[in-house]
């Protein structure tokens, strides 16, 4: 029987406990990533069967194991992140109707990158903050255009542990470099050929160890259960006029699923456009009812210019505080949630620093004139999200609700190894 070996070395250094996960109920997220390019047009359909015959074999469910599959050329496109089907079927009958993208040059590294700040995310169903294995598989079958060098270590800074299958057509040392250690890259002739490695890639897949030091602490809250100080910071300048009831049913429709009470979720609204407004603190409401009643009458302030710089020092300084509600001392996660619409007049990179060090955990979304600063802000680029107008905010909402139930608190990347017990390693 395989097992996945996980040491916590959270204990005392003379006691490191081994827990033993049974291969019939681990759990991991596997992304695919496929070169679609038209190098690949001939090999596609190998590439495709070899994704089916890996997925038959994984145990997949919402609890269990996770896909995704990504295919790319010049740029990427996900078919389907590790959220989107639950059922092996749903995955299979997905894969089996899988189009070659076609498209040059090759980017992979642009590719690479792609996957980690899309699909390697809470919001797309990633489960790497509650320390499940993260692996990513690649299939390329040329040389990349762009440098993949960055992505690749970002990658493996992020705890993902990646596979690099390639041809003769492929450069195999860049395919080395590409891979968590060079011996898990494999080669085929052409991928007609990928039915010969398949076990090879399995042994491994189905035996990783992973390391949870010392100094990486994941919080994981249950959103039943836990406590959270959550405040929403809403741009209401002159900017946002015809977008503003949208951002309000949005704030509406994240209290209807938070546990609101005195002693559990509390929740603030401040709005701001040159200067800040608070429509109620952490402290003012503790039934949900009364928070809906506010948020619905909500209204729109208007002001210029736009100043998020100033608004994100304003709770700082005066909603993230005990006098106003905040349990930061009880080590209550806090978490704010930006909505805005516009690029900031002002310097938002001070105040955001100060937010990120007093240990509040920034959500952002934007739209089409702010979602680059937007994600600047976000304490990781995962946590901001981008709509083409805020009348699309539910589009978005399920994704985000999902990264928003799952608190990470200061944790440092998980350094996964693998073994094969079966004494057969890539």
């Amino acid at each position: 029987m395989n097992t996945a070996i996980i040491q916590d070395t959270t204990m005392t250094p003379t006691l490191i406990p081994t827990i033993l996960v049974e291969s019939q109920a681990p759990r991991r997220d596997v992304v695919f990533l496929l070169d679609g390019s038209d190098g690949t047009r001939s090999g596609f359909p190998a590439m495709r069967d070899f994704v089916q015959r890996v997925v038959e074999t994984l145990s997949v469910d919402e609890n269990k194991d996770r896909v995704a599959v990504v295919q790319y050329s010049r740029d990427p496109a996900a078919q389907f992140y590790l959220n989107t089907y639950t059922t092996k079927g749903e995955i299979l009958n997905t894969v089996r109707g899988l189009r070659h993208k076609g498209g040059r040059p090759l980017n992979t590294g642009a590719a690479l990158q792609y996957v980690r700040d899309n699909v390697f995310t809470a919001s797309s169903g990633s489960r790497r903050l509650e320390s499940v294995p993260q692996l990513l598989i690649l299939l390329s079958g040329g040389r990349s255009v762009d440098n993949v060098d960055t992505p690749a270590s970002a990658l493996k800074e992020l705890g993902v542990l990646v596979f690099g299958i390639g041809t003769r057509s492929s450069d195999s040392r860049e395919l080395q470099r590409i891979s968590h250690d060079p011996s898990y890259a494999l080669s085929v002739s052409d991928f007609t050929d990928l039915p010969s490695i398949q076990q090879q890639l399995l042994s491994s897949v189905e035996a990783v160890v992973i390391d949870v030091a010392p100094e990486s602490p994941t919080v994981l809250v249950d959103h039943d259960t836990a406590r959270k100080d959550v405040v929403f910071l809403l741009d209401g300048s002159d900017g946002t006029r015809n977008g503003f009831p949208a951002m309000r049913d949005f704030v509406q429709r994240v209290v209807e699923k938070l546990n609101v009470g005195g002693d559990k979720d509390r929740v603030s609204v401040v709005q701001y456009g040159r200067d800040q407004e608070v429509n109620f603190y952490l402290n003012t409401y503790t039934t949900k009812g009364d928070i809906l009643d506010i948020v619905r009458g909500l209204r729109h302030r208007g002001g210029r210019p736009l100043n998020t710089g100033a608004a994100l020092q304003y709770v700082r300084d005066n909603v993230f505080t005990a006098s106003s509600g905040s349990r930061s001392q009880e080590g209550v996660p806090q978490m704010l949630i930006l909505l805005s619409g516009g690029r900031s007049n002002d310097n938002v990179d001070i105040p955001v620093s100060a937010l990120k060090e007093s240990g509040v955990l920034i959500f952002g979304i934007g739209n089409r004139n702010s979602s680059k600063e937007v994600q600047r802000i976000a304490s990781d680029p995962s946590y901001s999200q981008s709509v083409s107008e805020f009348s699309d905010l539910p589009s978005v909402q399920d994704k985000f609700f999902s990264s928003l139930i799952t608190v990470h608190v200061g944790a440092t990347p998980i350094s996964p190894t693998v073994i094969g017990k079966t004494g057969c390693t890539i």
